[in-house]
């Protein structure tokens, strides 16, 4: 790998972009390095064929890279917009040009092309972090929705791709699991939000239940927070139960993923329940053991669907 320097986009030095000389298996290695700090999704990757999971990594080290690029709160928000606008103009060259100004490049170039991914998805996902810089509140769950479809639902999109659908009813049942896993992280993260002056939870929601942004500043766990918890929390699990129509849609092969990615995050909201919502003391999370569990139980998804039924949370190993 002759440049090795390009491990992250442009941070911002403002300088003409340096095209890259790397090898395919050099950027793919790169992706999957890049992949091993994922969390949550890496141990879901595991259920994939061995095409599959270098496909996902791929994937995976594109959003984390764009994702970076505008959650770097060292950096001016303006240095953080040009730096994605860079980063815009660099996936275009990727995927329009064959030119190619990052070493993960090349692999997201060679996995958009062989899984026939719509490139609008991958620019929707810049569009979604280019709005987290100039909104840090939303008014209504629609505006969420809006927001929710860049930043993961577009992600959706682009991995049942990968994982392989026949039927175009996949696309929005992508939407809505993206949706369920983006509301999960929402209400996971609350706590570290605030700090960063965020706050993803929907202000008719907030007035509905008399709870308001400065109290989630000062972390008050009182009667509102706990109804206004709740109501977001049933909602969330209306999503994963829409989300679970995905496999009626998936080819075989694509199924213990989805399994795995919704089993480990709708765990995470029943470990939210158990912990009565606190969101601020610890990061709400999962064993790596259950998690290891979970993917190795979803395995056996390739070959046993749900047929209407939605799985009950609360008999689940998390």
């Amino acid at each position: 790998m002759s440049n090795e320097s390009n491990v992250e986009p442009s941070r911002g030095s403002f300088c003409e972009p340096q095209i890259v000389t790397v090898s395919p298996a050099d950027s793919f290695a790169q992706c999957q390095q890049i992949a091993k700090k994922a969390g949550n999704f890496y141990f879901s990757f595991l259920t994939l064929s061995r095409d599959q999971f270098r496909d996902m990594c791929a994937l995976y080290a594109f959003m984390r890279l764009t994702d970076d690029l505008g959650d770097d709160t060292t950096r001016p928000v303006e240095e953080r917009r040009i730096a994605l606008e860079q980063w815009e103009q660099s996936l275009h060259a990727a995927l329009e040009q064959g030119e190619f100004y990052h070493a993960v490049l090349p692999a997201l170039a060679d996995v958009v092309s062989r899984r026939l991914i719509p490139h609008e998805y991958l620019f929707a996902v810049i569009k979604g972090v280019r709005m987290d810089l100039d909104c840090n509140e939303f008014n209504t769950f629609a505006d969420l929705q809006r927001y929710c479809y860049h930043v993961a639902g577009a992600v959706g999109l682009c991995c049942i791709h990968v994982w392989g659908f026949r039927d175009e009813r996949a696309v929005a049942a992508a939407v809505n699991c993206g949706l369920a896993l983006q509301l999960t992280n929402i209400l996971r993260d609350l706590g570290e939000d605030i700090v960063d002056g965020r706050v993803y939870l929907p202000q008719e929601d907030l007035d509905r239940f008399g709870y308001l942004a400065d109290d989630l500043r000062v972390h008050l766990r009182n009667e509102e927070f706990h109804a206004l918890m709740q109501f977001e929390v049933a909602r969330a699990r209306t999503y994963y139960a829409r989300a679970e129509e995905l496999f009626d849609y998936l080819e075989p092969a694509g199924r213990p993923i989805l399994r795995a990615m919704l089993d480990i995050y709708e765990g995470l909201l029943t470990e939210l329940e158990h912990r009565e919502y606190d969101v601020f003391s610890r990061r709400v999370s999962l064993s790596t053991w259950r998690k290891s569990w979970i993917a190795l139980r979803s395995i056996g998804a390739r070959f046993r669907r749900p047929t209407g039924v939605r799985r009950d949370s609360s008999s689940s190993d998390c």
